[in-house]
């Protein structure tokens, strides 16, 4: 049970779930009807459709076992249960888990509302599950790819915020992935079939910045032969990314703040005011904070594009999402015939590397690798000299008793997940699982 109380709750009688199965019949997302033992009452068709299949039976079965395969409740193996929260808060509650699901492990947007007899008591749950389109956590030819947790939050933080109008602020370093999660940012949003229009602040001069962002009339300077839109009316009802605002020039970014605050702008040789109808995501790789403080930065800027701002966690701090995006790196502009592989000792060696180029320096070294992999397999001479040597590299899974060892040490420090400790050893979750029961260790 989620907690412990001195009178249990009469559960929902089936007649009272068979009627709200028929309300949430006319919900498109999957949705199910759980009870306070996790057991699974009822589902949607949409559920059934996206979830279900012949041989996984879901209905009186927990929701951790069909939807993680745990023998234990989420919270209690590591991760956070939405059903604890709802259960205290008597109120909704929402997370991002990986779920298994027939097409494999996938994002799943979780919300639970718990729902309350006349003493305020729990009897049931309503669980709304919404699958997470622009990223995979498998191998991936596109898009963003991951499953550890440091990820996971990111990925969360983009879910919760895409749908709302507020301006979006990416920071990390470079190479992180900005532009895949500003993407992502639009894909979710309500102008997802709108432009998602990229402005390159650092490559842009301050001579040129004013006419290419806000366009320009005819004979508004030499060369100004004909009239031009700006980048800020091309994204009219999309998304306007500005990747490394920071570059913006200190005398730019009142301009700057001015479309923000008033949602207006001119051409530049134009006395007519536009209207703009854009959503923002910035991004940058530099301390706007430290820049505000040295004046480098204008602050009332800062503070009008950090409404919501989001960390991306360098690569470095996610080694368990390395063999997923190697294998998506290789699997891109290939065929089944030219499938390029990773030797364990050459992926131990590119987990151990702290990638301070993070993923652009990975995909760069696979691309250098992939040139020298004439049989299909990537070994640890196709690195480059430069990589580091791993000291404590992840034995592949026929090494016996080193291997066990290796799983005792991951175990006795705690910092990764069930499911990161898989990774990192390059075995299905299943089988790292059955190896934990083995060991005692489960």
């Amino acid at each position: 049970m989620p907690a412990t109380t001195t009178e249990t709750p009469p559960l929902p009688r089936p007649a009272q779930v068979q009627a709200l199965v028929s309300y949430l019949e006319h919900e498109a997302q999957p949705m199910i009807v759980l009870d306070p033992d996790y057991n699974i009452l009822a589902a949607n068709t949409a559920y059934q459709r996206q979830f279900g299949t012949a041989d996984r039976p879901y209905l009186g079965h927990k929701c951790y076992r069909v939807s993680h395969h745990y023998d234990l409740p989420c919270d209690q193996a590591g991760e956070h249960c939405p059903m604890k929260r709802a259960f205290e808060l008597k109120g909704p509650d929402r997370v991002l888990h990986i779920h298994h699901t027939p097409r494999g492990p996938e994002h799943v947007d979780v919300e639970l509302r718990p729902i309350l007899d006349g003493d305020r008591r729990v009897v049931a749950y309503v669980e709304r599950l919404t699958t997470v389109k622009h990223a995979s956590a498998r191998a991936s030819q596109d898009g963003l790819v991951g499953r550890s947790a440091v990820f996971n939050t990111a990925l969360e933080a983009v879910q919760r915020v895409a749908r709302s109008r507020l301006p979006v602020l990416l920071l990390g370093e470079s190479g992180t992935g900005k532009e895949l999660f500003a993407r992502a940012v639009h894909e979710v949003s309500d102008r997802h079939d709108g432009p998602f229009v990229i402005v390159d602040c650092s490559g842009l001069p301050e001579t040129l910045f004013e006419s290419e962002l806000f366009g320009y009339e005819k004979g508004a300077f030499t060369g100004a032969q004909h009239r031009k839109p700006g980048l800020v009316e091309t994204a009219a009802g999309g998304t306007l990314f500005l990747d490394e605002i920071g570059d913006v020039p200190l005398s730019m970014q009142v301009k700057l703040l001015r479309l923000i605050e008033s949602g207006t702008f001119r051409r530049v040789g134009a006395t007519e005011t536009q209207q703009a109808d854009f959503r923002l995501v910035a991004a940058t790789h530099k301390p706007l904070q430290q820049m505000v403080a040295e004046g480098k930065f204008r602050q009332d800027l800062y503070y009008r594009i950090a409404t919501f701002p989001i960390v991306l966690p360098p690569l470095r701090d996610r080694p368990s999402d390395i063999p997923l995006l190697v294998d998506s790196f290789l699997q891109r502009g290939t065929n089944a015939a030219q499938r390029v592989v990773v030797q364990p000792k050459a992926m131990a060696q590119l987990q151990a590397h702290d990638w301070p180029g993070n993923i652009r320096e990975l995909r760069n070294v696979l691309e250098r690798a992939r040139l020298f992999a004439d049989d299909g397999v990537v070994r640890p001479e196709h690195l480059p000299e430069w990589l580091s040597t791993p000291a404590q590299s992840a034995p592949p899974a026929t090494a016996g008793l080193d291997l066990d060892q290796e799983i005792g040490r991951l175990v006795a420090e705690g910092r990764l997940s069930r499911r990161d400790m898989a990774l990192r050893l390059g075995m299905s979750e299943r089988t790292f699982y059955r190896r934990l029961k083995a060991l005692g260790l489960s």
